[in-house]
């Protein structure tokens, strides 16, 4: 068995080595010419954590990631409302780490390198079509140095693609434009001293405007600001760029007057060397992903609002049960079929407890008993104990 995964971003390449950790042959293609350590920071739960840890990665992780100890709801003159304990901290086996996006992929497209062979990841090719013959997929590809076309052979497709999903848009014709939240986002990462226990990530909401800032080393604060510019609803072409550079006259004006007292909100935007600017955006969960030896994974499958989180955690999730039920599966369309089984269901949950965690938190007061009471819920909604408080098996066999 081959499996060809398209995208060669956080899930694809999770993919890939769990693929490999259960004898399975993997290959990548990404469309970006080099994976270079750019973009801002991520969370990753501990769900997640803990399956990057089975996979030989724990010393790595821990290494370019802040082990996150508190979340501390704020204010915007630093009064603090509610702190809630995160990761280990909280109870859970393992921890919680912000890290920067473009390390961790380093970090995952390295491993794949030396665990299957420095050709396992083509970058500069793009995936172009597909056809499910019954027996094999047979995928187009197009480097986008040369503009050459070629024809590779498959026992499997995994569209590990991101939001603009080729894969999903020929298993989905017809979709129509992503689903737009109203919330305009802001990123960014400043060099500057740690706040409060230098583990701690600040949430601030006042009215329709929201800052939430975390360290991702001892020196770099990774921060997220977030406006509502308006009611929710399709998203028009021309506000679709993903990660487009943003301008901080723009963002200021916002935050002015904001001052916690160990974060200097406006010094903080104003001291970042990247800004970048999207929409909130989402997709209505899908009832299923794919069919034959074709289906999705990641933001192609799920794309979701970053409210609790969760996006990158639920792509781990996403490739190490893909692995186990490929491994334990009769044939391709079978494994395929069970991964579907376990995980469609599953990440549409997130996907509508993001919405309600966000439409929760908008209308919340500034009380203690609020806060407790959304993040408690999330929690529920998203089944995050049943992944980490409870001793469930490996999700790869043998493990």
């Amino acid at each position: 068995m081959t499996v060809l995964i398209a995208g060669g971003g956080i899930g694809g390449l999770t993919a890939a080595l769990s693929l490999h950790a259960v004898g399975i042959e993997a290959r990548v293609v990404e469309s970006v010419r080099e994976i270079r350590p750019l973009g801002v920071g991520i969370n990753l739960l501990p769900h997640s954590v803990r399956e990057l840890i089975e996979l030989g990665l724990g010393d790595e992780l821990a290494a370019i990631g802040v082990a996150t100890a508190e979340n501390v709801y704020a204010d915007r003159f630093g009064n603090e409302i509610y702190t809630e304990p995160r990761g280990i901290a909280q109870g859970y086996k393992w921890p919680q780490y912000s890290v920067h996006r473009g390390r961790l992929q380093t970090m995952l497209f390295d491993a794949v390198r030396e665990r299957l062979g420095p050709d396992a990841v083509r970058t500069g090719v793009r995936l172009t079509d597909f056809t499910d013959t019954g027996d094999a997929v047979r995928a187009e590809l197009s480097d986008r140095g040369t503009g050459r076309t070629e024809t590779v052979e498959a026992s499997a497709l995994i569209g590990a693609d991101g939001i603009h999903s080729v894969v999903r848009a020929k298993l989905h014709p017809g979709e129509g434009p992503l689903r737009y939240s109203g919330i305009r986002m802001w990123r960014g990462v400043t060099e500057t001293e740690p706040f409060l226990t230098g583990r701690s990530m600040v949430i601030v909401r006042e009215g329709g405007v929201e800052i939430i800032a975390y360290p991702i080393s001892p020196r770099h604060v990774n921060w997220v600001c977030l406006v509502r510019m308006s009611e929710p609803g399709p998203l028009v072409e021309e506000e679709a760029g993903w990660n487009r550079p943003g301008r901080l006259e723009d963002l200021l004006p916002y935050y002015r007057d904001w001052n916690l007292g160990y974060l200097d909100v406006p010094a903080l935007l104003s001291g970042s060397d990247v800004l970048l600017e999207y929409p909130m955006a989402d997709r209505e969960p899908l009832s299923s992903w794919g069919r034959g030896r074709v289906t999705l994974l990641g933001d192609a499958a799920h794309p979701m609002w970053p409210v609790g989180a969760n996006g990158a955690s639920q792509s781990v999730l996403d490739a190490r049960t893909l692995a186990a039920e490929l491994a334990r599966a009769a044939d391709v369309p079978a494994g395929l079929a069970a991964y579907e089984a376990v995980r469609v269901e599953a990440t549409a949950n997130v996907v509508l407890a993001n919405r309600n965690m966000n439409k929760a938190a908008e209308k919340a007061r500034l009380a203690r008993r609020d806060f407790g009471r959304i993040t408690d819920t999330y929690r529920r909604e998203t089944g995050a104990e049943v992944h980490v408080l409870n001793e469930r098996a490996s999700l790869t066999p043998g493990g």
